[in-house]
């Protein structure tokens, strides 16, 4: 039998409405979106399928509860009272995490010692024993406390879902499988059109729209922490991975082309994408991106350039993208998408972009710049005009 509760997918910051987009594609409509997270009401079934196929969340929770925790006293009784023998089993492993912020318990040490033991409370009270001895399935359990509000949860997904699987070694300042797949998610890009990464690195926004260029769920190939737990069945599971791989598409008709002045981060590219299982539906090229010429037409450019802190010279940063400008000038029917940090971006490139989004690689803050292009004539409406814009 299967019941509703309340989960939630976390996010890097400005993320968030990319990944509640694809809560309500998956089905999940009941939903809210904060800071960082979005929690919605799912089953059973909803944690494997968000696993496997969230692209921009960091991880899957599920949600034990939340309540007011201005002291410690408080902050005992109310996670005491929550059900959690309703997750953990007797012999359970549960390590607990805290984090807190603006909130009047700022120890993060004892509130994570509090908070164990108050579900040690609990667990004694509901199991009829003293003593537990912690030798079986892990439940990560997190105590997160914001402005005196605290939010108790267990992780389902254990190592962070931009953990696909497929890159084993990275290059400098490598962009999270997450926020890369988010700079796809955030463009008009479509397996219709012809993609572009000028600034491949290792291959990771490339690899990221070709597997959403082929519906291939991102989490397919990969384990997650939940898979032990008792709560989900193995026909769980056998039900969602048969769903992911029955909607997955073949290799479009174009090749995504992805390229780097760096022979070697080119080669790792390439390997990352073998490992990826969609190495033959991206081309890599080892060329400057003054070398750039196509004739292809409605194209996307996708690209996250070098920039000052990931090169440690702002004057180099700014005479790539004055490189940029001359090299993408001729692309006149493409829509172009740059992730960088660098405050003058605009100016060296010549060009205001039609819009900006506040992201974050890490901990670095960058902005999305985004030109939109013309539609392509076959997605534009019968009665629409030459001018019409995405």
């Amino acid at each position: 039998m299967t019941r509703r509760m309340e989960l939630i997918a976390t996010a890097a910051f400005g993320l968030e409405a990319v990944v509640s987009r694809e809560l309500r594609e998956l089905g999940y409509t009941e939903q809210k979106v904060e800071d960082g997270r979005v929690t919605f009401v799912g089953d059973e079934l909803a944690i494997c399928r968000c696993n496997l196929w969230l692209r921009a969340a960091d991880r899957v929770l599920v949600k034990v509860g939340s309540f007011p925790a201005r002291d410690f006293g408080e902050l005992f009784d109310q996670v005491e009272a929550l059900p959690w023998h309703e997750w953990l089993p007797v012999d359970a492993r549960f390590p607990v995490s805290g984090k807190t912020v603006r909130s009047q318990l700022h120890h993060e040490p004892t509130i994570q010692s509090v908070t164990k033991k108050a579900i040690v409370e609990s667990l004694k009270r509901n199991y009829e024993r003293h003593w537990f001895q912690e030798s079986g399935t892990e439940y990560q359990i997190e105590v997160s406390i914001l402005k005196d509000e605290a939010l108790l949860s267990i992780d389902t997904s254990g190592a962070g879902l931009h953990k696909r699987g497929y890159r084993a070694t990275s290059g400098v300042a490598p962009l999270r499988e997450t926020t890369a797949a988010a700079l796809v998610l955030l463009s008009y890009w479509n397996r219709e059109r012809p993609f572009l990464d000028p600034f491949c690195g290792s291959g990771t926004i490339a690899i990221e729209a070709a597997m959403i260029g082929r519906n291939r769920a991102p989490g397919l190939n990969r384990s997650f922490l939940c898979e032990q737990w008792s709560q989900l069945t193995r026909e769980h599971w056998k039900e969602a991975r048969e769903e992911a791989r029955d909607k997955a598409l073949g290799k479009p008709k174009l090749s995504l082309l992805a390229s780097d002045i760096d022979g070697k981060v080119v080669r790792l590219a390439q390997a990352n994408a073998i490992e990826a299982g969609i190495g033959s539906d991206i081309e890599f090229k080892t060329m400057d991106v003054l070398e750039l010429k196509t004739s292809l037409e409605y194209g996307v450019v996708i690209t996250n350039p070098p920039y000052g802190e990931r090169i440690g010279d702002d004057e180099s940063a700014a005479a790539i993208y004055d490189d940029m400008a001359d090299a993408f000038a001729p692309l006149s029917t493409w829509s172009i998408y740059v992730l960088t940090s660098h405050p003058g971006f605009e100016r060296f490139f010549k060009r205001k972009a039609d819009r900006r989004r506040k992201l974050y690689n890490g901990r670095i803050e960058c902005h999305y710049f985004q030109y939109i292009g013309p539609r392509p004539p076959w997605e534009r409406p019968a009665d629409s005009v030459e001018s019409t814009q995405e």
